[in-house]
C-alpha cells in the first residue's frame, strides 16, 4: 500500500497579496517563465490520469494545493478536479489539502472544503501588529482582519485547519505575544515556517530568520507550550511534534529533518514538475506530469541528482554535535536560517536542543 502526495500550483505564482518576504516570488523571478498562468482543464485531467497510473486499489493519494494563492484559479476548478477524481475506476483513498491566505474564502468555499474533507492551512502571522507588518494587500494595507474572518468561517463550518505562521527575524523576538495569540484564538495546530533569505544569497533581507533568533524563539516558546501541556492543554506545534516522533519511532515526519531530501512532486500550472517547493527552477525541472507518470518523474536524472546530499558540506560544529543523529546537517535550504551562523561557529537548532532535549525526550 503506497502513500503518495503531490503539491499542485494551479495558479502558479499568482497571488492577491504582496507579502514582503514571499520566497516564491524570489524563486519564480529566477525562472525563464515567471508565471505559468492558471491550470486549464486539459492539463488537470491528464495530470490526474497519469498520477493514477502509479496507484493500485487501497493506496493513498494526497492532492495538496499551494501557490502563489491557489484559490485564484476559482472554485469551479476545484469542483471539476474533485468530480474528475471521482470518475477514476481505481478505489484508492483520496486526501485533499490546501494552503491559502484566506482572502477569497466565503461560505461557498467553506461548504466545499467541508463536503470533501479538505485539510486547510491558513496563513496568519500572529496578532494584528505582527501579521500586518509583512502580509499586505496590493494597496499596501494589512490583511489581518480579512484573514481572521476566514478563520471564523472555518470554526463555524468545523473545517479541519491549521495555522501557518512565517517566522521572521522580527517575529522571533516575540514568542510570548505569539503564544498569547494562540491561546486567545484557541488555535490548536500551528506550523512556524522559517523565513528564508534570497535563494542565491545576493541580498540579506531584514526579515530573513537568523539561527540565534530561531533558538531564542523556540526556547521561550517551549517553556510556554510545556506549561499549557502540563495543564492538559495540548497545542500541536510542528517542530515539537516532529522531534518527539523521531525520538519515539526513529523515523522522520518531515523532509530534510535528518539531512536528507525526500522526493517531492511539485506540479506547476502547465504540468512542469520539480523535486522541492524551494527549488521550482528551470534547472531542477524533472519533466512534465502531462507527459510522464510519477514513477518516471522519480527516475528522472535531475530528480536523482537533487536527492543526493553532499556530505562534504557538513560543518565542523555538526561533526562534534551531540545531537547530530537528530539532524545530520538538516535541510540544505534552512542551513543559514535555523542552523548555522555565517562563521559556522553556532547552530540555533543545537542551542534549542541543549535547552530542552530532556523534556522532549520525556514526552516520547
Amino acid at each position: 500500500m503506497k502513500h503518495l502526495s503531490v503539491l499542485i500550483k494551479p495558479a502558479s505564482s499568482a497571488c492577491n497579496l504582496k507579502c514582503q518576504y514571499c520566497f516564491y516570488v524570489d524563486v519564480s523571478n529566477l525562472r525563464e517563465v515567471r508565471s505559468f498562468g492558471m491550470m486549464n482543464e486539459q492539463v488537470m485531467r491528464t495530470m490526474i490520469d497519469n498520477i493514477y497510473l502509479d496507484l493500485k486499489a487501497g493506496d493513498h493519494i494526497t492532492f495538496a494545493f499551494q501557490g502563489g494563492e491557489p484559490t485564484l484559479v476559482g472554485l469551479d476548478f476545484f469542483k471539476k478536479f474533485v468530480k474528475y477524481v471521482q470518475t477514476q475506476s481505481k478505489k484508492v483513498h483520496i486526501h485533499y489539502a490546501i494552503q491559502t491566505n484566506g482572502i477569497l474564502i466565503d461560505d461557498e468555499w467553506c461548504e466545499f472544503f467541508k463536503e470533501h474533507a479538505f485539510l486547510v492551512g491558513l496563513s496568519i502571522d500572529g496578532n494584528a501588529q505582527l501579521h500586518d507588518e509583512n502580509r499586505l494587500n496590493s494597496q499596501g494595507k494589512g490583511t489581518f482582519k480579512k484573514v481572521m474572518e476566514a478563520k471564523r468561517r472555518f470554526d463555524q463550518y468545523d473545517i479541519d485547519y491549521n495555522v501557518l505562521c512565517v517566522l521572521t527575524n522580527k517575529l522571533a523576538r516575540h514568542p510570548e505575544q505569539v503564544f498569547k495569540f494562540l491561546i486567545k484564538e484557541k488555535i490548536c495546530f500551528i506550523q512556524f515556517i522559517p523565513c528564508l533569505d534570497d535563494l542565491h544569497g545576493g541580498n540579506s533581507l531584514p526579515y530573513a530568520l537568523k539561527p540565534e533568533r530561531f533558538a531564542y524563539f523556540y526556547k521561550q516558546l517551549f517553556i510556554l507550550w510545556k506549561r499549557e501541556f502540563d495543564k492538559g492543554n495540548y497545542i500541536s506545534i510542528t517542530l515539537f511534534d516532529n522531534i518527539v516522533h523521531l525520538l519515539k519511532t526513529g523515523r522522520v515526519a518531515t523532509c530534510g529533518m535528518l539531512g536528507k531530501c525526500m522526493p517531492h512532486y511539485v506540479i506547476e500550472a502547465n504540468g512542469n514538475s520539480y523535486p522541492c517547493d524551494f527549488y521550482v527552477l528551470d534547472e531542477y525541472c524533472v519533466g512534465n506530469i502531462t507527459e510522464s507518470k510519477l514513477s518516471e518523474i522519480f527516475c528522472h536524472p535531475s530528480m536523482q541528482k537533487f536527492l543526493v546530499c553532499d556530505q562534504s558540506e557538513i560543518a565542523e560544529i555538526c561533526k562534534e554535535c551531540s545531537y547530530y543523529q537528530l539532524c545530520r546537517g538538516g535541510c540544505k535550504r534552512m542551513r543559514n536560517v535555523m542552523y548555522l551562523n555565517e562563521s559556522e561557529s553556532y547552530c540555533g537548532y543545537q542551542d534549542f536542543l541543549k535547552a530542552h532535549f530532556n523534556n522532549l525526550h520525556s514526552l516520547r
